[in-house]
């Protein structure tokens, strides 16, 4: 029997997403002077407005408005018809220094938290990831490109939108094709909705998704209630860390507790959840298993993690105890370990904060990396 499965996305015009990316962006703008920094940053958009506070340590000074305003304008909230644009909104700053609770088991080389937390591949895509997910990302970041080259193609864009597809799978969880995709996309007052629709599935979804997954009974839905208009911050509000689904595998696999966005990696919320994606991956792509979920779970202060499970759902060429074994002797999982490994002490957060942190190819995505095959395939 087939079933069906769904993820979906969001563009970097999102409200929530805009707030990922200002957290982000600060990040980035103090490890540009203090790669040493403690940061966890929240944001909070709203028509008109941006609310930045949280914790830092750091021996940087970051001009934080400059940074909401440059991160606004490259989303491109660049019009006052928005009624959120980076020239005219509102900046309030409540941003303070880490407890010192906190900080007397991270200086000895802890985690900074406890939690648990996931890393997930398959076999479903190149990317080693879950399909839906996958093209959910693309349209939408098709969506932002033609917005952003102004070549005429689609020119009442707005920054955002929304993606979700659903891909139906044999009963060995091989994808099958797609049955249905929803697009809906912030636009100009004055065009039609008919135009908005052949245009997102001719210029959007048939560039994104390959023909042999289309057919004819593939169902596409675009700006399904009729208009899009009022989008962004003044349509809704937006927070750091809402979308945290959106940011991993779509609902396909598991997510721990916490979100990513405005964190440093002494937070293992981030940290770890890319080294347990960066191990799956390797799993996988080393052929120990067509699918690999490998949980990790810390303690505040405690250097070691407190577990680590695999579960390869039967796909294992060894057994999820000997792979779990595996991991704990050839990788380093101490959040030291794992920032030195990935080299997390970076300016490279802020790309992260949309369009998903796994199945990206850029170099600064250290945890996508295939370095550990030769180390697996040795288990094989």
């Amino acid at each position: 029997m087939s079933y069906l499965f769904t993820s979906e996305s969001v563009s970097e015009g999102h409200p929530d997403k805009v707030s990922d990316a200002i957290s982000d962006g600060v990040l980035d703008a103090i490890f540009s002077q203090d790669p040493n920094a403690r940061v966890a940053c929240e944001t909070f958009v709203t028509t008109g407005l941006v609310v930045v506070g949280g914790e830092v340590t750091t021996t940087a000074y970051v001009d934080v408005e400059k940074v909401v305003r440059d991160t606004i304008r490259q989303i491109g909230y660049t019009k006052a018809e928005y009624k959120f644009d980076s020239e005219s909104c509102g900046v309030l700053n409540a941003i303070h220094s880490q407890s010192p609770d906190i900080a007397m088991g991270v200086d000895k080389g802890g985690a900074g938290d406890q939690g648990i937390m996931f890393g997930y591949a398959c076999d479903q895509t190149p990317e080693l990831m879950p399909m839906p997910i996958m093209y959910a990302h693309k349209l939408v970041k098709k969506l932002a490109d033609i917005r952003k080259k102004n070549n005429g193609l689609m020119p009442y864009l707005r920054p955002d939108s929304k993606s979700q597809v659903t891909i139906e799978y044999d009963d060995n969880h091989k994808p099958l094709r797609v049955d249905a995709v929803v697009i809906s996309t912030q636009h100009d007052g004055k065009v039609k909705q008919a135009q908005i629709k052949k245009d997102v599935i001719e210029h959007v979804v048939k560039t994104v998704i390959p023909a042999r997954y289309l057919d004819k009974k593939t169902k596409y839905y675009v700006n399904p209630t009729g208009r899009f208009e009022i989008g962004g911050p003044h349509g809704d509000s937006g927070l750091t860390g809402r979308k945290i689904i959106v940011d991993t595998y779509g609902g396909w696999a598991p997510h721990g507790g916490g979100a990513f966005s405005g964190k440093d990696p002494s937070k293992v919320d981030r940290s770890a959840t890319y080294a347990a994606r960066h191990i799956a991956k390797n799993v996988v792509a080393a052929k120990l298993a067509k699918e690999c979920l490998v949980q990790v779970a810390y303690a505040i202060g405690v250097a070691e993690p407190v577990s680590v499970y695999v579960d390869t759902k039967g796909t294992g060429v060894i057994s999820d105890v000997e792979i779990s074994k595996m991991i704990m002797k050839e990788v380093d999982l101490t959040p030291k370990g794992i920032i030195e490994r990935l080299k997390l002490r970076q300016p490279i957060y802020q790309a992260t904060s949309s369009y998903g942190h796994f199945g990206r190819k850029e170099k600064s995505f250290t945890w996508e990396q295939l370095d550990l095959v030769p180390t697996f395939k040795k288990y094989v």
